[in-house]
């Protein structure tokens, strides 16, 4: 992780004193990761802590170890969600469509990039939950939807008032390499089914990051879509849920209903 380039698979094999194609194996069962997408994925990060810095931009990608800023600006939307610069100035001149309803739950806001959502967030202030939104795109622009967009709202609601019509949608996803990682385990919690913090951990290869994985569960912003609220204590109870306790109850108790 701290290299200051990427090694080759064959490098990464002799360290290990594995042969190159047993080690990429074993690599990827235990880290959900091919040994390039870890690194990438790793790298994309430094890049955005050096931004959040206010590091300039060239700087920026040079101190996280990428030797090409071309091959680096091609890749920028899918590792950042936008270029490097406006990254840096807070998603700047980016276009967020949002719009805020109700529902069984309480207020629901969802917001969509030009890649896809980027939020859906629960909670009981319609104010909060759009200071929420703007504190994470603070330079963004914000607009509200059209009829398009409010029927993927209703779609949203739909699933949290009906688990059983299950949810697919475009999602524009940011997070850290750890985060993304947590998140994919996440995803593949069956709905009406539950996993402990100790077996997402385990699950990502890191048995000894429970408490890492439960603040990845909290820095979770597309409520639903992402289905922390399916994450349990080790035994069984509820907790450490964002958007409060009891919607994660009410939203397990709906699919326990609909669950094959």
């Amino acid at each position: 992780e701290q290299a200051g380039h990427l090694p080759s698979l064959d490098e990464l094999a002799q360290r290990a004193k594995m042969s190159p194609s047993h080690f990429h194996r074993v690599f990827t069962s235990v880290t959900g990761l091919t040994p390039r997408g870890y690194a990438v994925a790793h790298r994309a990060t430094r890049v955005r802590f050096e931004l959040e810095r206010d590091c300039p931009v060239t700087e920026a990608l040079y101190q996280a170890g990428f030797n090409s800023s071309g091959r680096f600006y091609e890749a920028s939307n899918a590792l950042l969600g936008m270029t490097p610069s406006r990254y840096r100035a807070g998603g700047a001149q980016t276009e967020i469509r949002f719009a805020v309803g109700d529902c069984s739950l309480g207020t629901i806001l969802v917001a969509q990039s030009e890649r896809g959502v980027c939020a859906i967030l629960l909670g009981d202030d319609p104010d909060a939950l759009t200071r929420d939104l703007q504190d994470r795109f603070p330079l963004a622009n914000l607009t509200g939807g059209d009829a398009a967009f409010e029927r993927l709202v209703s779609t949203v609601v739909g699933f949290v008032e009906a688990p059983g019509r299950g949810l697919k949608l475009p999602l524009d996803i940011r997070g850290t390499a750890f985060q993304q990682l947590v998140w994919q385990a996440l995803q593949r919690i069956p709905a009406g089914s539950t996993a402990t913090y100790t077996e997402i951990a385990t699950r990502i290869g890191s048995p000894k990051s429970v408490r890492a994985v439960g603040r990845a569960c909290g820095a979770n912003p597309l409520a639903v879509a992402i289905p922390c609220h399916r994450v349990v204590r080790n035994d069984g109870g509820l907790s450490g849920y964002r958007w409060g306790v009891e919607r994660k109850r009410m939203l397990l108790e709906r699919e326990s209903r609909v669950a094959p």
